[in-house]
C-alpha cells in the first residue's frame, strides 16, 4: 500500500469514529445539547480534528443522517422483497412503520428535527433520502402501471403513502399518543390497521 492510500484509509477511518461519536452522542444527549468539543473529547482528538473533516455540527448531523438512511433503505429492501408491486407497497409501508417505531430517536434525527435542513444546498437539494424515496417511487409506478392505484401520478401516490406512514411514527416519536390511553401493542395495532386502511383506499 503506497502512501496515498494509506492515508486515505486513515482518513475514512477517521471520518467513520467521528461519525459513529456522533450519532451515539446525538441519540443520547440530543443534537442540540450535544457539541463538537463533547464529540472530539469522546474520541479523544481536539475539536481542530474534527472541522478538518466536517465545517460544523449541521454538516456533521448531515452525514450521520445518510448513515441512517442507509440503514433504513437496507430495511427495505430487507423487509420489502415482494415482486408483486401492491405486495412490496403493503410490505414498505410497515416496514417504514417498524423502522421508525423500533428506532425513534434515530427517525426524530432524520426527519423531525430542523436541523441540517437551514443549511442544505439548494441547487444539489436534499439528497440523503434519495434512495429511500426512489425505492417508494418505484414501486408506486409499477402499481400504477398495472392499475393497482386510484392515482395516476407517481409523484402525488408516493406522497399520500409517505404522509400517511410518516404522519404515524411522527405521532408516536413526539409521545402524542399518549392522549389516546393506549397500551403500547393497542398502538402497534391500530398503526397497522390505519396503514392497512390508506393502502384499501387508494387501490384500484
Amino acid at each position: 500500500m503506497g502512501i496515498t492510500d494509506r492515508k486515505e484509509r486513515e482518513k475514512l477511518e477517521m471520518k467513520r469514529l467521528i461519525i459513529e461519536a456522533a450519532m451515539q452522542m446525538f441519540l443520547e444527549e440530543g443534537y442540540e445539547k450535544t457539541s463538537i468539543r463533547n464529540i472530539a473529547d469522546k474520541i479523544e482528538y481536539s475539536p481542530g480534528t474534527i472541522y478538518l473533516y466536517y465545517k460544523d455540527k449541521d454538516e456533521l448531523l448531515y452525514e450521520v443522517q445518510r448513515e441512517a438512511f442507509g440503514r433504513l433503505y437496507e430495511t427495505f429492501v430487507q423487509q420489502a422483497p415482494s415482486k408483486s408491486p401492491w405486495k412490496r407497497l403493503e410490505q414498505l409501508s410497515h416496514a417504514y412503520v417498524n423502522f421508525g417505531m423500533e428506532h425513534p430517536d434515530l427517525y426524530d434525527l432524520m426527519f423531525i428535527i430542523r436541523a441540517p435542513m437551514n443549511t442544505v444546498n439548494e441547487r444539489e437539494g436534499w439528497k440523503n433520502g434519495d434512495a429511500c424515496f426512489n425505492y417508494l417511487m418505484d414501486c408506486v409506478a409499477a402499481c400504477i402501471d398495472k392499475k393497482l392505484l386510484r392515482y395516476t401520478d407517481k409523484r402525488m401516490a408516493a406522497l399520500s403513502i409517505w404522509s400517511i406512514v410518516h404522519g404515524l411514527v411522527s405521532l408516536n416519536v413526539r409521545c402524542r399518543f399518549k392522549v389516546m390511553d393506549m397500551e403500547p401493542e393497542q398502538i402497534n395495532k391500530a398503526m397497522e390497521m390505519a396503514v392497512n386502511e390508506h393502502l384499501r383506499l387508494i387501490k384500484a
